[in-house]
């Protein structure tokens, strides 16, 4: 794991400029969840997906958006309790579309929150043995969003969850580009 971690972040990060191509926002999304669904089935967790229109379409590279959105997912389903749930949406926001991922899971302490998007930074050490992970998604997901001249965020709050939203280029729909 450690080594295809590692591949992808130099694939991103050193791959050249992304793809910017019109991808279908709601196709991310089910293909990120459908990567995670057999370790949340493992965890007993449900991830719900909150459809997004259908004609919603990002500017980017699909196979990075996936990765990045997937890690998201993975990250929130073994931060989470078991019998619980992850949500999955996104959202226009004018130029933007917002992918984001919410757990209701342990949080992160807010000491934590800007240095969670460094390679290998763990908020747990010990937590992180029993969840496994190479310390690399969360890199991962902050060299996508700089591909693609986006940002990701986070809000958490210990011992409720955390919300984790990836903002892209949308794609608009225009004479020039039908």
């Amino acid at each position: 794991r450690a080594i295809d971690d590692l591949l992808e972040l130099s694939r991103i990060e050193f791959g050249g400029e992304a793809v910017k191509d019109p991808v279908s926002v709601e196709s991310i999304l089910q293909e990120s969840i459908e990567r995670v669904r057999s370790l949340a089935a493992s965890h007993s967790i449900k991830v719900l997906l909150n459809a997004p229109a259908a004609d919603m379409q990002a500017i980017g590279d699909r196979r990075q958006l996936v990765s990045a959105i997937s890690n998201l997912v993975e990250n929130a389903v073994k931060y989470s309790e078991p019998d619980s749930s992850i949500e999955v949406s996104a959202l226009v926001d004018s130029d933007w579309v917002e992918m984001c991922v919410q757990d209701f899971g342990v949080g992160i302490p807010l000491r934590d929150l800007d240095r969670i998007f460094e390679r290998f930074y763990r908020v747990d050490r010990a937590r992180s043995r029993d969840t496994g992970g190479t310390g690399l998604g969360l890199a991962i997901v902050r060299h996508v969003a700089n591909n693609h001249g986006g940002e990701v965020s986070v809000t958490s709050i210990e011992g409720e969850g955390s919300t984790f939203v990836l903002k892209v280029p949308r794609f608009k729909i225009t004479k020039e580009n039908p």
